[in-house]
């Protein structure tokens, strides 16, 4: 963060927040990631591979299996290449082209342990590599079986957050305003939300963030089913009363978004995160409902392709009508 407000905020700040007044950068990444750089540990301890595998986007993850799948076998074929093709039995010699498919096919044979049988291994070297391929490769799929059903089987809370949060106008003030929607067809129900701020300050010309805990006019609901608008009214216990645009735009705040839910069909609690830095808030809009009744008005229609629509709104004239 670069740029601090200089005015004295009266909100208490809070201790709570698990970040360091000093730490910088984005607190929290729109994935919902801490943005944390850990040093003094190699990279096998560093990261938690497991954990890794099963957060990545599910066509990154395929990738990833394919791309090693691949990888491994042309390793593997290139050792049964230098051992020799004449230790392997019913390859094409025509050309060398033919000889390394064949080969690579040999391996990827041995590693799925599929063994065709055109194909086998004659000499103690080669059958011996081709043992410890064998014994990788059902290791190697027992590891991938066990991601793909962790990844299947794995709790999660499947909201989409609007990217942008919006200074709207709510009763006859002010309001930081954000949405989420569930946008899978799980029951998530007891939804409650944490909204907390950082916002960075400059105290005897040194810049230091300051967290602050955002009171919402609705921090739970029985039922999540459509969109949730998140709304923190900015009054006098507000951190932002007194904001003006420039302060909007001129001042390095965070929005950090906790909500936890209940998925009725795991029984089990879910946890999504994000957050919204100076950039990403609008000042002076109103979001546009993003729900309605369907043609036969038998049901309701959530378009998710609305979360992010919102229409511009004159805060100076919304404020001058309600004084």
């Amino acid at each position: 963060m670069a740029k601090g407000f200089r005015q004295k905020i009266s909100q208490k700040n809070m201790d709570n927040s698990g970040f360091g007044d000093y730490a910088s950068g984005r607190f929290i990444n729109k994935d919902g990631l801490p943005n944390v750089n850990r040093k003094g540990v190699n990279i096998f301890n560093r990261f938690s591979w497991y954990h890794t595998m099963l957060d990545l986007p599910t066509f990154h993850f395929l990738s990833y299996l394919v791309v090693a799948y691949v990888l491994v076998n042309l390793f593997f074929a290139l050792i049964y290449y230098l051992i020799g093709v004449e230790h392997l039995t019913g390859i094409d010699k025509s050309n060398p082209l033919n000889e390394f498919i064949d080969v690579f096919f040999f391996s990827s044979q041995t590693f799925t342990t599929v063994g065709y049988g055109r194909i086998a291994p004659v000499g103690f070297l080669a059958s011996l590599v081709a043992t410890f391929e064998a014994f990788l490769g059902l290791l190697t799929f027992a590891i991938a079986t066990g991601l793909f059903y962790g990844r299947f089987s794995r709790p999660r809370a499947y909201l989409r957050f609007s990217d942008i949060a919006l200074i709207a106008p709510f009763k006859d003030k002010t309001a930081l305003m954000f949405r989420l929607a569930p946008y899978k067809n799980n029951s998530l129900t007891e939804a409650d939300v944490i909204v907390s701020a950082a916002i960075e300050v400059i105290e005897n010309g040194v810049a230091r963030s300051n967290f602050y805990t955002l009171k919402t006019q609705l921090n739970k609901i029985n039922t999540l089913a459509l969109n949730w608008t998140i709304v923190h009214q900015i009054d006098e216990s507000s951190p932002f009363f007194g904001f003006s645009e420039e302060d909007f735009k001129n001042t390095d705040i965070e929005i950090i978004v906790h909500v936890r839910a209940f998925d009725e069909v795991f029984s089990n609690t879910v946890v999504q995160r994000t957050s919204y830095v100076t950039g990403e808030i609008v000042y002076g809009a109103s979001f546009v409902r993003m729900y309605y009744p369907d043609k036969k008005n038998l049901s309701t229609v959530l378009d998710l392709d609305k979360i992010n629509q919102y229409q511009q709104v004159d805060l100076l004239v919304f404020q001058q009508e309600n004084e």
